[in-house]
């Protein structure tokens, strides 16, 4: 039996014991996942600066990664509809614990930790009834589950926190079911929405977009200062300059920002990141259509940029930082797009900022 004197005794050795910090990872300013030339996929910790920092074998595609507020370590995601996440610990490359999604359930290739990187939330389809849902994973317990809420609509696809452990949620909208692949089951009565929720309270507030653009997926999220953007992806056939990005503050109607015809159609429909700058302007790229597209906080268009197969793309330390599909990350700044760093591997969809708390 353990004494009391050695209880104490295993929990001043334990506080003893530095906690790792990113710093001890290299201190990576963003994740990235990507495919090599071998057919093989990782997770990539890169510099400011675009440089490798670390590379983590990852078993099969991934989508994003959730980056722990202090701790190095991120959960990778699988695409959707992937059925696992694997927590890895950035200094060693370790899997510390693979997540699997319960029976009836798959994650969209997203999460976001509250709590101060306590508790995991997970984007999950139901897709036995289509509702989405929120996991919960308690990162103290080893990440076991411990409850759920409902994501306030259909095809929770990203996630943030914002301020107060808020959660913003992009339902987009799109019904699916593993049973069929990646094939979208619900086209002509799908209901995009922005929701605000808490794992406490629950869904707080739902902005949906007018009735004539339902077919509107809102699927990617960035915040800054109260202000979240939303980047969408058009199902069917396109009308003329569908807008790809919102901005909503809580309680008021969203703006929805277009650019001038050809350069809207250009996007072909698709933005496929979204971020907003330390300047407070805000990015959408569209890798079909080799766009960046800047806006103003106000909604107004401040520039465009073309450049082949763009995806990925989060702040940088001015302007953007964004990743094309021929594994070059790239600087955006001013009126300019210059390469940052080249290596031989295709970047996936995604850059995340590490945001060290």
């Amino acid at each position: 039996m353990t004494t009391r004197r050695a209880f104490l005794a295993s929990l001043l050795a334990a506080a003893s014991v530095p906690r790792l910090t990113w710093a001890d990872a290299g201190s990576p300013a963003y994740l990235a996942a990507a495919k090599e030339p071998s057919g093989d996929y990782a997770l990539f910790g890169l510099a400011a600066s675009g440089q490798d920092v670390f590379r983590i074998p990852l078993p099969g595609r991934g989508h994003a990664a959730a980056a722990h507020p202090t701790a190095p370590e991120a959960v990778a995601f699988a695409r959707r509809p992937g059925t696992f996440a694997l927590v890895i610990d950035c200094t060693t490359g370790v899997t510390q614990k693979t997540l699997h999604a319960p029976e009836g359930r798959h994650f969209y290739g997203h999460g976001a930790f509250v709590d101060g990187g306590n508790l995991l939330c997970t984007p999950e389809n139901d897709y036995a009834t289509g509702e989405g849902r929120i996991g919960i994973w308690d990162r103290r317990r080893n990440y076991e589950r411990v409850g759920e809420i409902a994501s306030g609509g259909t095809g929770p696809h990203d996630i943030l926190r914002l301020d107060g452990d808020v959660l913003v949620i992009a339902n987009g909208g799109i019904r699916t079911h593993p049973d069929q692949g990646r094939d979208k089951l619900n086209l002509d009565t799908m209901r995009p929405n922005l929701a605000y929720a808490t794992i406490d309270g629950g869904v707080e507030e739902v902005v949906e977009l007018d009735t004539g653009l339902h077919k509107n997926s809102i699927r990617h999220l960035a915040a800054r200062d109260g202000l979240v953007a939303f980047a969408m992806q058009w199902q069917g056939d396109l009308p003329d300059a569908a807008p790809l990005l919102g901005l909503h503050r809580r309680g008021s109607a969203p703006i929805l920002c277009t650019a001038a015809m050809g350069e809207q159609m250009a996007m072909q429909g698709y933005a496929g990141s979204v971020a907003i700058s330390p300047e407070g302007l805000i990015g959408i790229t569209s890798p079909r259509g080799s766009r960046l597209h800047v806006f103003r906080p106000d909604g107004s268009f401040a520039a465009g940029f073309e450049r082949s197969d763009i995806c990925g793309l989060a702040e940088g330390i001015e302007g953007f930082v964004a990743t094309d599909g021929m594994g070059t990350v790239i600087e955006a700044r001013g009126d300019s797009l210059r390469p940052a760093s080249r290596a031989v591997r295709a970047w996936d969809n995604h850059l995340v900022k590490i945001t060290v708390a």
